[in-house]
């Protein structure tokens, strides 16, 4: 039997095939598969659309597989799963079908250990603590009202915040405000009004247009060259942030993978979230992932009661790698 890894994000999803010895033997993506973001219907074509064209290259069907894990975020399939199940054993799949986290997905994808932590700061932030092969702990994650600490939202709002503040004169001129007026296609010209320049009530009104989470847009404007004493503020106290989180999780030694494309970055942010973790005496060993394609996967073989040993997960690793 075969058996299938699905990492169902809110932009994309990663359809992962193998065997019970680790093998990827297919692979693909498609759209956004959450049902929370996409829609249940969206999510459901997304996700048999992924699954069928990678069992397609693995020149199977449905029918042969034995498990299915789909990882993603939240509770979404907490309330019902007849979304995902019925159009799958409509298509002949009669085996098992399990959900598991998202931040589990992304920390096997970089460790096979039993044991150990992840971080992920994408648009969202959260921490997990792994026991047992199981999420023992959760930092964060809380969105972008109660939390996502270090996130890409919070840096977005962050950055919008220094330009309101120059604006506003309560805080120094700075390179991130052409920055989001160009992104914002904002016009500067005309007299001030009541006391303000003209330009500041055209951007208010646009910012207020957009839904807040839609902010985590402007988080690469933090990171562009040549970076400013506020950009270097603003990016500085995401790392303290984020490794406060990992610190709160933390209660003995253990890999630390990183996920998302905010740590994903090289540079002040990075730099600041190591130095503020070895200054409380975490120093993991630190795998960084792109995804949850290979730790779905594993996910998958686990509920199996396959051991996964580093030879079994190298083999997962480098396959997928190479179905990519």
């Amino acid at each position: 039997m075969l058996h299938i890894g699905i990492d169902a994000g809110g932009t994309s999803t990663r359809a992962t095939v193998v065997t019970t010895d680790g093998e990827c033997v297919g692979y693909a993506e498609g759209s956004g598969g959450n049902p929370i973001s996409s829609g249940k219907q969206q999510a459901s074509d997304a996700v048999v659309s992924a699954t069928e064209a990678a069992l397609d290259r693995a020149g199977a069907t449905l029918a042969d597989v034995g498990e299915i894990v789909a990882a993603m975020a939240g509770n979404s399939a907490a309330e019902s799963t007849e979304w995902l199940t019925d159009p799958l054993f409509s298509r002949g799949f009669g085996g098992t079908l399990s959900w598991e986290s998202d931040l589990l997905a992304t920390y096997f994808s970089g460790a096979f250990s039993s044991f150990g932590y992840a971080v992920v700061s994408g648009t969202g932030a959260a921490v997990i603590r792994v026991e047992n092969g199981s999420i023992a702990s959760t930092t964060d994650g809380l969105g972008w009202l109660l939390g996502d600490l270090g996130s890409g939202f919070w840096i977005g709002h962050q950055v919008a915040l220094a330009v309101m503040a120059e604006f506003d004169g309560r805080g120094p001129a700075t390179a991130l405000t052409p920055r989001l007026l160009d992104m914002m296609s904002v016009r500067t010209d005309g007299p001030n009004t009541q006391g303000r320049p003209a330009v500041l009530p055209r951007l208010i009104t646009e910012l207020y247009r957009l839904r807040p989470v839609e902010l985590a847009q402007f988080a690469p404007l933090a990171f562009a060259e040549p970076l400013d004493d506020v950009a270097r503020g603003i990016l500085h106290e995401a790392g303290a942030l984020l490794a406060h989180s990992v610190a709160t999780a933390h209660t003995s030694p253990g890999p630390l993978v990183i996920g998302g494309s905010v740590l994903a970055q090289s540079g002040h942010l990075a730099e600041s979230f190591s130095s503020h973790l070895a200054r409380q005496g975490i120093t993991p060993d630190i795998v960084r992932v792109a995804d949850g394609a290979v730790g779905s996967a594993v996910l998958a073989l686990r509920k199996l009661g396959v051991e996964i040993t580093d030879g079994v997960f190298r083999t997962v690793t480098a396959s997928v790698a190479a179905r990519r």
